[in-house]
């Protein structure tokens, strides 16, 4: 088992928090726990399936998914990932652990394989522009992964869900770690605040805008991340094809950024990877507008491919989309100049050419499951 302070250590790539790392700090930037699925996900369909007859679709990835389209996430984007998970003694439960450790980096000496237990799986099928899933799956057997004081972290990501409480995050933050929070849908229908008292340990809170809208108690989403800023110092709320909106309650400030116009191919894991960005700018000191930003490009770029977790962009992504940009091949808001000093910052030349590859570069994890290594 490899130690936690080690964190990531083997990803290779642009790291945007380079000029911040000093000796004796903390080797884990991200800490998340939570439950890995294995997403198997059909993209092509002309519509809905219809019941009675059988839909073929034209593409199809398997990835591993759930808190696994975080942790991924977070880890193209150059960030010492660290998950606690279970993980299924299964085929399907190997191919997770696999992907994860060995495709991407992420340290798992916090997660644990369960003999007996299959992995969950859901299905998705993406069409429209929007997603349909099936899923099945048993709880773990206890103990849960997660460790009842979490290690040291630079942050740590969560997903909120009423009357399910998680103690960890208290914990995260009395010894520092800046806790983001995003939130599940509220069953019950009451959308009380009160059912979520981890949020007074949060540094920041991004619900989408009817989540947002609901726990308000109003119809405007940016009247809603004003209010809720009373209650969480920043709190980022989505809004789908408009953008994204945020609010600091510390220092009054608002930023207001539209959307990336894409043709979406498969938006899952989305919310994850827009999380995903806004915590990278976050860490690396960035101005909110920045952030908000960087992060609904990121998102923007994960839907225009399938795979789930694994199309999340890297940093090569990234700055081939500036490229683009900058030639006039795609339209972009002034919002996006500052990727000029970020990219420039990675010792590499303005984004007017390609970039060059990096020596030793690991090998991304590919969106399929069941193919060999020929020898």
């Amino acid at each position: 088992m490899e130690d936690i302070t080690d964190a990531g250590r083997r990803a290779t790539g642009p790291d945007p928090l380079a000029r911040l790392r000093a000796p004796g700090d903390v080797g884990c930037d991200v800490y998340l726990t939570g439950t890995v699925f294995l997403d198997i996900i059909f993209t092509g369909l002309d519509g809905a399936p219809v019941r009675g007859t059988e839909s073929w679709a034209r593409g199809m990835g398997s990835s591993p998914g759930g808190v696994a389209n975080m942790a991924t996430a977070l880890a193209r984007l150059g960030l010492r990932t660290s998950l606690a998970a279970a993980f299924g003694d299964d085929k399907y439960g190997e191919y997770c652990w696999e992907t994860l450790r060995e495709g991407e980096g992420i340290d798992l000496s916090l997660s644990r394989t369960v003999a007996g237990w299959h992995s969950p799986v859901t299905v998705s099928m993406a069409y429209e522009g929007e997603r349909t899933m099936v899923s099945h799956g048993h709880q773990a057997p206890l103990p849960e992964p997660a460790p009842g004081a979490p290690p040291p972290a630079r942050s740590a990501v969560t997903c909120l869900e009423p009357g399910h409480p998680q103690p960890w995050t208290a914990s995260a933050a009395r010894q520092g770690t800046l806790v983001f929070a995003d939130v599940g849908w509220d069953d019950s229908g009451r959308w009380d605040l009160a059912a979520l008292p981890e949020l007074e340990h949060c540094e920041a809170f991004l619900p989408n805008a009817g989540e947002a809208m609901r726990y308000a108690r109003t119809d405007c989403p940016r009247r809603a991340a004003r209010k809720l800023a009373e209650v969480v110092p920043l709190v980022v709320v989505t809004l789908g094809d408009q953008g994204a909106y945020a609010a600091d309650g510390r220092t009054g400030e608002c930023a207001d950024v539209p959307a990336i116009a894409v043709d979406a191919l498969d938006t899952t894991g989305a919310g994850d990877v827009f999380v995903a960005g806004f915590v990278t700018g976050s860490l690396a000191g960035w101005p909110l507008t920045d952030r908000l930003a960087f992060a609904g490009l990121t998102a923007s770029l994960s839907v225009q491919e399938f795979g789930g977790s694994l199309s999340a962009p890297g940093w090569p992504e990234i700055a081939a989309w500036w490229r683009q940009v900058r030639a006039g091949d795609r339209p972009a808001a002034p919002v996006h100049a500052f990727l000029d000093e970020v990219l420039a910052g990675f010792g590499q030349a303005p984004p007017a050419g390609p970039l060059p590859p990096r020596a030793g570069a690991r090998r991304r994890a590919a969106p399929t499951l069941g193919f060999r290594e020929r020898r």
